[in-house]
């Protein structure tokens, strides 16, 4: 059914609202209580549970988990030389551009004889998380392992759920080996989660879970990342979503094209319209149905749509208020002139600005990182960069005319909140200093 075209000046709030909500995650309580009992049975019995989950829910009756050396060659030779030679591309690009987000350590004198400096750190132990539900994605192994080689973590691991023959992806070991990961684990779900969260005999257990998941994956993310004795997670990424802001010289078939791109993802992806033009939302919709005709994913396609949602402005600056009351994954601006446009937004995990620049490049190979905060969240969130990989320490010294001229500052603070053993720990210094060591 082709999606009504919605005045977003007729609507009452309440309506926007409603008009802008996400698709409704179905049995979400059921599923909570489902992955719980998951993260609980790994815990306790290891590889033992993930090979029965493996082969109930992923149809592979594995004897091992670990992806082996013999597995690694025969997913080179089942690769083209062209579709390796475009997986090396891709990794150049997203290697250039989060080689460039290393930023210096900072080291200031804030106070005559008080340094404070901020170094970094990589995590230690990194786990990424490849899904392969409704389809295989080489292309996540590159976001995440890229930039987890140039952190510098020590330990990097990748999950990636089985074939049904019990082999994983062809793409996904090759472009994890070129992006240096040597050791691949073929299990998904909450299952990988919780096996690199709390570790297994096979699989070590890691600091911090990385990548997009299906929502029993997400919600064990989200579990073990409140556990003291889990990992921590990324950042919320949920069912895909794309919102195009096209305004009357944008190309009907583009819009179309970009709006079906996401989604294909999966039923409960959303891909949203919002314009200034009638007919250009008339025609976008003709280009749906026209292009989905040839496209292989129509059953999917069918049931993500019946989510669109094409909205229709007064002006451009409605649109992008309309934007960042959503808060998109991804934002397409076909506009003219899309980049005088740019500083109107506020929240969208990454933006894509005028007529040739599709989401897909963003997907694959521009350089971006296409791990997005999904869901509204790019209103607190960030894309996954390069910090994500690494912590930041600050480290601060005093010289003793330092803590002669600052100290004061601290007991007086002290006294106010009432801490006397933090006034006393510079006092006592301050009393050594007077006595003529200052050393």
């Amino acid at each position: 059914m082709r999606p009504a075209i919605l005045d977003w000046s007729k609507l009452s709030p309440d309506e926007r609202r409603a008009a802008l909500q996400r698709p409704v995650q179905s049995e979400a309580q059921a599923l909570h209580a489902r992955v719980q009992a998951i993260l609980d049975d790994v815990r306790a019995r290891g590889d033992a549970a993930l090979l029965e989950y493996t082969e109930r829910f992923d149809g592979a009756a594995l004897q091992t988990l670990e992806v082996t050396p013999e597995e690694f060659a025969a997913a080179e030779r089942a690769l083209e030389d062209a579709q390796r030679a475009a997986l090396e591309r891709a990794i150049a690009n997203v290697h250039r551009f989060h080689e460039a987000q290393r930023a210096a350590p900072l080291s200031i004198e804030t106070s005559p004889g008080v340094v404070c400096e901020r170094h970094f750190r990589a995590i230690e132990a990194v786990g990424l998380y490849v899904p392969a539900g409704t389809a295989p994605l080489p292309s996540a192994a590159i976001m995440l392992a890229v930039p987890a080689r140039i952190a510098g973590c020590e330990t990097r691991i990748m999950c990636t759920p089985p074939r049904r023959d019990g082999s994983a992806d062809p793409a996904v070991l090759v472009a994890a080996r070129l992006c240096g990961i040597t050791r691949v684990f073929k299990v998904g779900g909450a299952q990988a989660i919780a096996a690199m969260a709390y570790g297994t005999a096979s699989i070590p257990k890691v600091d911090k879970v990385f990548g997009p998941a299906s929502p029993g994956a997400t919600a064990a993310r989200t579990w073990v990342a409140t556990d003291p004795e889990g990992a921590a997670c990324d950042l919320p990424a949920g069912p895909s979503e794309v919102l195009v802001i096209a305004d009357q010289t944008a190309q009907p078939a583009f819009v179309a094209a970009d709006l079906l791109a996401q989604a294909e993802h999966s039923a409960d992806a959303q891909a949203v319209l919002v314009t200034t033009s009638p007919a250009l939302a008339q025609a976008t919709l003709e280009q749906i149905e026209l292009q989905m005709q040839r496209l292989a994913r129509g059953d999917t396609l069918k049931e993500s749509l019946r989510h669109c949602r094409v909205f229709l402005v007064d002006t451009l600056e409605t649109a992008f208020e309309l934007s960042n009351l959503y808060a998109p994954e991804h934002l397409i601006v076909q506009v003219e002139d899309a980049r005088r446009w740019l500083p109107k937004v506020r929240h969208a995990g990454s933006v894509f600005l005028g007529p040739w620049t599709p989401e897909t490049m963003g997907d694959y190979c521009s350089g971006t990182n296409h791990v997005l905060p999904t869901y509204g969240f790019a209103r607190a969130y960030s894309g996954l960069s390069l910090n994500d990989f690494m912590k930041q320490m600050t480290v601060q010294e005093l010289t003793g005319d330092g803590l002669r001229d600052l100290g004061p500052t601290a007991v007086t603070i002290a006294d106010l909140e009432g801490l006397d053993a933090h006034a006393n720990a510079v006092q006592v210094r301050l009393a050594h200093l007077a006595g003529g060591d200052g050393r």
